[in-house]
């Protein structure tokens, strides 16, 4: 047997039924580099997995720069400059959008010292930035919604 629908056309009434903001890959890259230092707020998934996979495939970029001026032994002895200033460009951007995506969790931005244990922390921050979307907290009302 099927269960009861409730009002808001959702049948598991545990579940959190508020509607989350959903990007696209140009939005969620817009948004975070728009708000490249501000760690207050929250992120929902959509704009975090967009902005990490933007981060990724534009990343392939400076790494074939790197490749076509240095040559292949040059990154296998990580001497990759271009690849390196992409890397800083980027750092403040992806913290920022972490905090936020730990803050739409209702987690604090300590939870980033796990990065500190290798592999163990990096699955466990994995499964915090995968986590639904949680109601208000007191990082705020919900995910900022994309911008047109």
């Amino acid at each position: 047997m099927l269960p009861e629908v409730a009002a808001n056309n959702c049948p598991f009434p545990h579940m959190n039924t508020t509607p989350i903001p959903s990007y696209n890959l140009v939005s969620a890259t817009r948004s975070c580099l728009k708000r490249y230092v501000k760690f207050s707020g929250r992120a929902c998934r959509s704009e975090f997995w967009f902005w990490t996979l933007a981060t990724i495939l534009i990343g392939f970029i400076p790494a074939v720069v790197d490749i076509a001026i240095y040559g292949l032994e040059a990154v296998a002895n990580d001497k990759t400059p271009i690849s390196d200033i992409y890397s800083l460009l980027i750092l403040l951007p992806a913290l920022a959008v972490m905090v936020r995506r730990f803050h739409d969790t209702g987690r604090s931005a300590w939870n980033l010292l796990w990065y500190l244990l290798p592999l163990i922390g990096w699955i466990i921050i994995l499964v915090f930035c995968c986590k639904i979307s949680g109601p208000a907290n007191e990082y705020g009302d919900g995910p900022a919604t994309p911008e047109a």
